[in-house]
């Protein structure tokens, strides 16, 4: 089992920047892929950025467009989103997720461990 916990996030005016981060516990494997998604209301949960956690290749939606930065620190446990000039359609909760191999990384529905979200509001 992965436990992943996330933290950050908040309210900010649109140009801004937040960043969220995720803190993984329980099992670690060699192959492990960390992912954020994010969900907005009424709309079904997105793909934002990826990074595989041991050779820290990264992968990002297009709407992200160099705008977020995914990361991880030296201990391979914590990833990174850092959000700058955020827009208003950025408003949603953004969940960490994890799975154990370097497949499919953009689907949300192959990922098998998740955080509990959280929020992120950007006003206009």
């Amino acid at each position: 089992q992965v436990q992943l916990v996330e933290s950050g996030g908040g309210l900010v005016q649109a140009g801004g920047s937040l960043s969220v981060s995720c803190a993984a516990s329980g099992r670690t494997f060699s192959n492990v892929a960390m992912g954020w998604f994010r969900q907005a209301p009424g709309k079904e949960r997105e793909f934002v950025a990826a990074i595989t956690v041991s050779f820290a290749r990264t992968y990002y939606a297009d709407f992200v467009n160099g705008r977020f930065t995914i990361s991880r620190d030296n201990t391979k446990t914590t990833v990174y989103l850092q959000m700058n000039s955020l827009k208003p359609e950025d408003t949603g909760v953004y969940y960490c997720a994890a799975k154990l191999d370097y497949n499919n990384l953009r689907v949300a529905d192959e990922y098998p461990y998740w955080g509990q979200g959280t929020q992120v509001t950007v006003s206009a």
